[in-house]
């Protein structure tokens, strides 16, 4: 395997990531791998997380093996994709999406690769899915994404998890956001999740139904989950029912980074091995 750096100036500054090759003559298949949630680095490590794995780095490693290539990237802001001035108020969902097409298109103008697949890890899987519909794609690995909006994800994890005095209006605050309604003075207690800087990215975000883009997306699918994932697993089959021609991936004990019982890489190579599947059974189909 050898590796490469990729630097892309864009509009509003300059996305930064990796490309792992294989051994093997071009031209290769290959895999844009979109990471997850919050400030996450091109290897899949959160910055606000005391985070010892490196999923999207593993995935990449393991699918150079099995003959794949893979371009890995450092989100908007995050790492070396710096953005000049860029400020939390100013970001939304779509950016990301964004980032996602400019480097689709920039990897459309090289003949060493066919055209891609969309794997997106957590939040990543909703980027890819949208990113599809747009681009040259061949097929999209959803893996340990959300099946349901994220507010009604949020509302769940904040039920029963806050005292009364907090969750009324925690909840009222949801309701709002989902209207596309600000919340000018949230109480300080709150301000973690509904600071003002915060709600433009959340009204955004809000504004996707999961399932509603799978229906729509007129591409293979493979669906990724962990049975350990209390996060992403329970809009599983709700992801299934919108696509029941999709292929489906239930990984016993695995968490939502991909670990399984402690261990970081446990499941890295159910994935790989799943995505392999996906890419050669697509490499057919245009063939």
């Amino acid at each position: 395997m050898q590796e490469e750096a990729l630097q892309l100036p864009t509009a509003a500054g300059r996305l930064s990531g990796t490309l792992a090759l294989p051994d093997k003559a071009p031209p290769w298949d290959l895999v844009l791998l979109i990471g997850g949630a919050g400030p996450t680095d091109r290897d899949g490590t959160s910055l606000l997380a005391d985070q010892a794995c490196v999923p999207m780095k593993q995935l990449a490693h393991a699918l150079a093996g099995a003959g794949i290539g893979s371009l890995r990237y450092d989100k908007r802001g995050v790492g070396a994709s710096i953005h000049p001035g860029l400020r939390e108020e100013d970001l939304r969902f779509r950016h990301l999406v964004d980032d996602a097409l400019a480097l689709l298109r920039h990897l459309d103008g090289d003949a060493r690769w066919r055209a891609p697949v969309l794997l997106g890890h957590g939040e990543g899987a909703l980027i890819a899915a949208l990113a599809a519909r747009d681009s040259s794609a061949r097929a999209v690995a959803y893996v340990a994404g959300a099946g349901e909006k994220a507010s009604d994800l949020m509302r769940a994890q904040l039920l029963g998890r806050l005292p009364e005095v907090l969750e009324l209006p925690a909840l009222a605050m949801l309701e709002l956001l989902e209207a596309e309604q600000v919340v000018e003075d949230p109480p300080e207690a709150l301000a973690l999740l509904f600071r003002p800087s915060v709600q433009p990215y959340l009204i955004s975000w809000f504004r996707y139904d999961p399932a509603e883009v799978l229906e729509d997306l007129q591409l293979p699918l493979l669906l990724v989950h962990g049975t350990a994932d209390a996060q992403a697993m329970p809009g599983a089959r709700r992801l299934q029912a919108a696509r029941p021609d999709a292929r489906m991936l239930l990984v016993e004990g695995m968490d939502h980074a991909l670990a399984i019982g402690g261990d970081a890489e446990g499941g890295v190579g159910r994935i790989a091995a799943a995505v392999t599947e996906l890419v050669r059974s697509v490499q057919v189909e245009v063939a």
